[in-house]
């Protein structure tokens, strides 16, 4: 898992000597201290090589760089306001032993880690905190080896890769394996997995979660453990417990699993209009978890028009591993209201699909995978979600398309559930979201900087969920960690009242497996050096 170069002693005193010449920031300034104080423990705590004008970033050695490295892979640009705190400064390691100083230094000087992969996190937890000033950021987007075993279905990536980048490395081995991860490309692969990671086969093989072998995380005292090492009940947990808690996930073992050479997507769009008493939408509630375990319908509602023209569409995107005639059958035979042709259905390979189901324009060439990249633009947003377990009345599913037409941006999506995802039990891992599901869904309002209306959009956000509270689950009402939402409540800066402070949102996500990883937390890390505003704390 990447090369160890040793550090000689001249590279060390000339890198030190370059550090102090140009880097060093006036000793008036407390964090700066404290960043000469870090320089020099992680050079003293790490055996390996590393260039600090390629690995630390601060505002007071280079601005426009060091909002170059925040701004890079954050995704909700209305966590990068100049009126939040943003971190003293930024640490890219390049090796794991850099990961394991940073952990050590950052305990020694007391001063407040958050861990970034991807910088998807929805409310921002991985590169800011409202809890703990002063605090740094530990960016991992250097650390995206992947290497590919297919002998033996598996694969080693490291957290900072995204899922495209480690689709693309799968395809290049094998057109016949794949990965059950994410549905968006520029997703960090690190963080995704933490959450549990659902994708379009996740009705054929469960969650990326479900399909770890083996992690590499740093531990609170920077000791660096596989599953052997950190045991079963820490690798329990860090498998859809969330991420922020338990250590830093430095890479995943995960097992591949087979696809065929051709899959079949196909996108349906309809209107309001065109599902007179909204029959289409209604039979896929009743159908959607209980087609064959091969073929994934999500549905994605937006709004289309302007003034008294709007309407709200669905659009039916899906993957199906199998060639469009089999599709053609299956379809006819469970859900014909949807009238999908032929001439619908688009023959490709798995990793063609990735990009397809991505939102990249058909026939993009799937080397856009490594970019990391969205295929749409950054934006503020503020998201929810909710599982359903029964389907929606008319009545209701009147009252949503009324919401939806009153906002300008709005975005609800609808995941299928089913198939493997009903079989795997609640306990089975951290993410409880199983059997009875019917379908998740995503709520997602966004706006443009010029918009100066935010108080707006997320009124209207949680306007909409409130409506929704009759139709979903309740005794908790169920929630994604994935898709973070601090209006279910968050930690403050006591630690000592975080445990009653999450029990509430703890439930949200994880039900009866919240008690599980907070006594595993205790074991682990009961000086709670990993947290944020929803982490798992330690028992009081």
């Amino acid at each position: 898992m990447g090369s160890s170069r040793p550090f000689p002693v001249f590279s060390f005193l000339s890198i030190l000597a370059l550090y102090f010449s140009l880097y060093t920031i006036t000793p008036t300034s407390s964090l700066a201290s404290l960043q000469d104080q870090f320089i020099n423990c992680v050079q003293r705590n790490t055996h390996v090589y590393f260039p600090l004008e390629k690995t630390f970033f601060a505002p007071a050695k280079n601005v426009s760089m060091f909002s170059q490295v925040l701004e890079s892979t954050a995704q909700n640009i209305r966590f990068l306001k100049k009126s939040l705190p943003k971190p003293g400064f930024i640490i890219s390691p390049i090796h794991e032993s850099h990961v394991q100083a940073s952990v050590i230094c950052a305990k020694k000087l007391r001063l407040h880690l958050r861990v970034r992969s991807g910088g998807h996190d929805y409310e921002g937890l991985s590169y800011v905190s409202q809890i703990v000033k002063p605090f740094i950021l530990l960016d991992l987007s250097k650390m995206r080896q992947a290497d590919i075993n297919i002998k033996d279905n598996s694969a080693w990536v490291q957290s900072g890769s995204t899922v495209g980048e480690l689709y693309y490395r799968i395809a290049e081995k094998s057109k016949v394996h794949g990965f059950p991860a994410g549905l968006c490309s520029s997703l960090g692969i690190g963080g995704h997995i933490t959450g549990g990671a659902y994708g379009s086969m996740m009705r054929k093989y469960g969650l990326g979660a479900d399909n770890v072998l083996d992690a590499k995380i740093v531990d609170a005292n920077g000791r660096l453990l596989d599953r052997a090492a950190m045991g079963e009940d820490t690798f329990w947990a860090i498998r859809g417990g969330a991420g922020g808690s338990f250590g830093i996930i430095l890479a995943w073992k995960i097992k591949l699993v087979p696809v065929p050479q051709t899959v079949t997507v196909f996108t349906v769009t309809k209107t309001l209009q065109q599902d007179v008493g909204h029959k289409i939408i209604s039979k896929w509630q009743r159908v959607a978890d209980k087609l064959v375990e091969e073929l994934f319908i999500r549905v994605l509602f937006n709004v289309a028009g302007t003034g008294g023209n709007k309407t709200v569409t669905m659009s039916y995107n899906s993957m199906f591993l199998g060639g469009k005639g089999t599709l053609m059958k299956v379809m006819k035979k469970s859900f014909p209201e949807l009238g999908l042709t032929l001439k619908d259905c688009i023959e490709m390979s798995w990793l063609d699909s990735i990009a397809y189901i991505s939102g990249f324009p058909i026939h993009t060439p799937t080397n856009i995978l490594l970019q990391g990249k969205s295929p749409f633009p950054k934006v503020n947003f503020k998201a929810k979600s909710d599982f359903v377990k029964t389907p929606i009345p008319e009545s209701g599913l009147k009252g949503i398309f009324q919401k939806l037409l009153k906002e300008d941006i709005p975005l609800m999506i609808w995941n299928p559930y089913g198939g493997m995802m009903a079989r795997i039990p609640e306990s089975q891992i951290p993410f409880p979201h199983r059997k009875g599901v019917l379908f998740k869904v995503q709520y997602v309002t966004s706006w443009l900087d010029s918009d100066k209306r935010p108080s707006k959009h997320m009124n209207w956000i949680r306007d909409f969920y409130n409506y929704m509270t009759p139709y979903v689950s309740s005794n908790p009402r169920q929630a994604y960690v994935n898709y973070r939402d601090l209006d279910l409540g968050k930690n403050t800066k006591d630690t000592k009242t975080c445990f009653k402070q999450a029990q509430g949102w703890g439930a949200n996500y994880f039900k009866n497996n919240f008690n599980r990883l907070v006594s595993i937390k205790s074991k682990v890390d009961p000086e709670n050096f990993f947290r944020h505003e929803q982490s798992i704390p330690p028992m009081p």
